[in-house]
């Protein structure tokens, strides 16, 4: 199960991050203990006044090529599982995505 969904408008994805990482990048997809699946997500920035938020807002959208802009905080502003909003193409965004975060299925270790 993957952790976005596709909108109209482009994508929504759950991430779980880590603050004060030692590095910015995308770690792949983890399964909570309640089933659900995040993009793991790690950034450098502390969590303090917003850093962190504003590094993982950057992160993303360099990695998926999209400008800053296009990329917002839904929830979780405080806590370390968030949702985000991508706008743009839905199918080159999950295509993007699943680029960054292979699923076990489509990775197969080659």
């Amino acid at each position: 199960m993957v952790p976005w969904r596709s909108s109209t408008t482009g994508v929504n994805i759950a991430l779980r991050v880590t603050p004060r990482g030692g590095r910015d990048g995308v770690d792949g997809i983890e399964q909570l203990a309640d089933g659900r699946s995040v993009l793991k997500v790690r950034v450098r920035a502390i969590a303090d006044g917003g850093e962190a938020n504003r590094a993982v807002l950057a992160l993303l959208a360099k990695s998926l090529g999209v400008p800053k802009a296009s990329v917002s905080l839904l929830s979780g502003a405080t806590s370390r599982l968030k949702q985000i909003a991508v706008e743009g193409d839905p199918a080159r965004l999950a295509e993007a995505l699943r680029r960054l975060a292979p699923t076990e299925s489509t990775d197969l270790g080659n």
